[in-house]
């Protein structure tokens, strides 16, 4: 609405606080935005529209603000079309049933019937009341409950959590809505510990500073600075830095509604434990943040986010978490010391028991594949630089932590537990790095290996993925992926390309595969995926190092004056070819003296055409696109003074002939039908 409708219109804003118990954290800021999201969608079914709205979560609220909303909707005329004024009665009926109008009250235009139904304005309070109790009840929590008596029934509200009080106020006016026996009021409750007690609220005005008051931070984002601020000075205060954990500082704020980060420390005896089993046990286990000393290593502390405002400082609360992190990091070292009391060959024999698939066999299947193309690179010079032997033996132990008690405890250290131990056992280097780097890269950003046993054993693990579940035709699908085999592609590519590794990387299905996440990988690297498909094309095409330096040097060429010139000037000569159906160039013998630009076109095509192919062969694809840039003159020259669809059916003939050797000599670098522009 504009200024001048404003003006005549009294503005407010409107409080919703929708309580219950706990909201798990990971819900909380979707829920919030979801809240948002509805509200505006009814308003506007209902003509409403507020300025602006504001969302807060806590664990124990969902609340909103919406502002300047005005005290009644405007009055709204809507028109609808009838039947004819010659349709049968029924047709009529229906038509005035749906509009609540008599057939004098409807307009005749043309023969046609219409109805003008005018609404008055309604009072937001109205409009809200109905709007709220449908949200709650449509709200798209990813798991929600019944409880009470009602939850006999499957017809009762469903909630993340128990649903304990609404406050819907606006302006100063307590908007009247109940929901399965809970009734709006101004009312709503503190702290749970600081201020149990009910709270009276005067509206949106004054919400955020009355919880602040009574301990109750209503916005997420607001608790995250103040965790990671306050996190960040008791580190400090000890000569620590706290390890960055966004994710955690989230988790966090969603766990509280008054934080208060504190610092504790744990027996520096621990460390002996791989720091990432020490990482784990805090982050994953107790919500802690790690923290690293002066020096860069893991510190023997942690920093845990209290709940509260203790009166002692919060000693009796480390206390307590330095106690219950002593256990579990204990249950860490037991694990770390029992796992090593048995070889990882020996580890690697229990993979005899665990099925990896149903049509593939066992993990131990896949391991004895995995070793026989990881030596298979290595000897065949694929990948440089590695001991073939080496390379077998990783792969052999890659998969051998899987049954360890430390992976079993913390899965997401599959691998790097592997590499632990390895090396704990005596084995070489490059075979404990390769048992601990083999998943990588696992997603976007994360490193990817370099180190030749361990390329040969990454390389071999997801080549091995891909191909046993295409051969037994389980592909991805849509949005179903659930052998990660694009991840498994993805990673496979940027191991090959970073390592310049030249290699026949797959066929048919597969292939096709390939080009789809190589489309996807290069886009990042703001390759044209229309590029990609235009080398594919040409078919034969499966060494990825080539292609991409192919794609690469069209891409470079296809910016030119000459690349474009030549791009326009080839799908030119196809469209006429396509029209004529002419599939392939045939050699014609002139009948006829040919025109200048016709001559000088053969000429630059019979200069052009070997350089182009030589070129392409012996890898330099900026010389085959210098090469084809030589006919950009001639084309153009060509269509302006050479009529193709001569009269005389020989020249006719002999001229189509000739830009079926253009269109085959640019093919000679990619499938330009393919390029798009």
């Amino acid at each position: 609405m504009d200024g001048s409708e404003r003006v005549g219109r009294v503005m407010t804003d409107f409080l919703l606080e929708l309580r219950c118990e706990e909201i798990p954290a990971r819900m909380q800021l979707k829920a919030s935005e979801d809240l948002v999201r509805l509200f505006a969608e009814e308003l506007g079914k209902a003509g409403l529209k507020s300025e602006s709205i504001d969302s807060f979560v806590t664990p124990r609220r969902l609340a909103l603000i919406a502002r300047d909303l005005p005290l009644e909707t405007a009055a709204v005329s809507e028109e609808f079309k009838g039947p004819r004024t010659s349709a049968p009665a029924q047709a009529l009926e229906g038509f005035l049933r749906k509009t609540g109008l008599r057939q004098d009250q409807l307009e005749d235009r043309d023969g046609v019937w219409f109805a003008v139904v005018n609404k008055p304005g309604r009072a937001t309070t109205a409009v809200l009341a109905e709007v709220v109790p449908a949200i709650i009840r449509a709200f798209p929590w990813p798991k929600s409950m019944r409880w009470g008596t009602a939850s006999r029934t499957t017809e009762s509200l469903r909630w993340v959590r128990p649903l304990q009080g609404i406050v819907a106020i606006l302006g100063e006016d307590l908007v009247d809505i109940a929901v399965e026996g809970v009734r709006s009021g101004y009312a709503t409750l503190g702290h749970r510990f600081h201020h149990p007690g009910e709270i009276t609220l005067g509206g949106a005005h004054d919400y955020v500073e009355k919880l602040r008051a009574c301990h109750v931070i209503a916005s997420h984002q607001e608790r995250q600075a103040i965790i990671e601020v306050k996190a960040h000075e008791a580190a400090a205060a000890h000569g620590c830095t706290v390890i960055e954990d966004k994710g955690l500082i989230a988790e966090n704020a969603g766990l509280t509604e008054w934080p208060v980060p504190l610092l504790g420390d744990f027996d520096p005896a621990f460390l002996e434990v791989p720091p990432e089993v020490i990482q784990l046990t805090l982050r994953i286990n107790q919500k802690y943040f790690v923290l690293r000393d002066g020096a860069g290593d893991l510190a023997p502390a942690f920093i845990c986010t209290a709940n509260i405002e203790a009166k002692d400082g919060g000693a009796a609360i480390v206390a307590g978490n330095r106690k219950v992190l002593a256990a579990r990091l204990s249950d860490a070292r037991f694990f770390w010391e029992q796992d090593r009391k048995t070889k990882l060959g020996d580890h690697a024999g229990k993979l005899e028991r665990i099925t990896f698939h149903e049509k593939l066999g066992t993990v131990a299947n896949k391991v004895e594949r995995v070793a026989t193309l990881a030596r298979w690179l290595v000897e065949e010079g694929i990948v440089k630089g590695a001991d073939a032997d080496q390379a077998e033996q990783a792969a052999r132990l890659s998969k051998a932590d899987l049954v360890t008690e430390m992976v079993g405890e913390f899965p997401e250290l599959q691998g790097v537990m592997g590499g632990y131990y390895a090396r704990a056992e005596g084995l070489p280097d490059a075979v404990a790095d390769a048992i601990r780097d083999h998943y990588k890269p696992v997603g976007q950003g994360d490193d990817v290996p370099a180190a030749p046993v361990t390329v040969a054993v990454s390389l071999a693990d997801k080549l091995d993925t891909l191909r046993s579940f295409f051969g037994i035709d389980e592909k991805p699908t849509g949005s179903r992926d659930p052998f990660a085999l694009r991840r498994a592609a993805l990673g496979a590519i940027q191991i090959v390309t970073n390592n310049n590794l030249r290699m026949s990387i797959a066929q048919g299905d597969l292939l096709d595969f390939f080009a789809d996440r190589l489309k996807v990988q290069q886009r990042e690297a703001g390759v044209r995926h229309d590029l990609i498909d235009a080398v594919f094309a040409l078919g034969g095409e499966d060494d990825l190092v080539r292609l991409l330096a192919r794609v690469k040097a069209l891409q470079s060429f296809i910016g030119t004056d000459d690349g474009a010139n030549l791009l326009a000037g080839y799908k030119r000569a196809a469209n006429i070819l396509k029209k004529e159906g002419v599939e392939e160039a045939e050699w014609i013998a002139l009948s006829y003296t040919p025109e200048k630009a016709e001559a000088d076109l053969i000429a630059a095509l019979d200069a052009a055409e070997p350089r182009a192919r030589q070129a392409v062969e012996a890898e330099d694809f900026e010389g085959a696109m210098a090469a084809l840039a030589t006919l950009r003159a001639p084309i153009d020259a060509f269509f302006e003074s050479v009529t193709v669809n001569d009269a005389d059916q020989a020249k006719r003939m002999a001229r189509l002939a000739l830009l079926a050797r253009v269109r085959d000599a640019v093919h000679a670098a990619a499938d330009f039908s393919k390029i798009t522009g």
